[in-house]
């Protein structure tokens, strides 16, 4: 199968015509990001991804009050900055190890 020049160059500008367009939708979706007063809000998902949890864990984590959330339209949401807070507060230093008699 041949290709001649002219029908190859008409094909890539096309591809690349998509790819400026698609660029362009995926910095429209970076600056409409959820946010409520002025700071980033974070969906479940969000935070499976980001703290490693099962759904069950957030459900504890909410139950007990040591994550606040928001419900907006039936969703749950997150300040990043109260995530932030819970992931500071549940941070605990390895203790030091001591020898034992027979680490000697």
């Amino acid at each position: 199968m041949n290709i001649d020049r002219m029908e190859f160059m008409a094909w890539m500008e096309r591809i690349m015509e998509r790819f400026d367009i698609l660029g362009e939708r995926l910095n429209q979706a970076q600056t409409n990001c959820n946010a409520l007063d002025g700071e980033v809000l974070l969906d479940s998902q969000d935070l499976f991804r980001m703290l490693k949890v099962s759904n069950r864990s957030l459900q504890r984590y909410r139950s007990s009050g040591r994550l606040p959330y928001y419900t907006i339209s039936g969703k749950l949401y997150y300040k990043l900055s109260d995530v932030h807070h819970f992931m500071r507060e549940s941070f605990s230093v390895p203790m030091a190890r001591t020898k034992t008699t027979a680490d000697k």
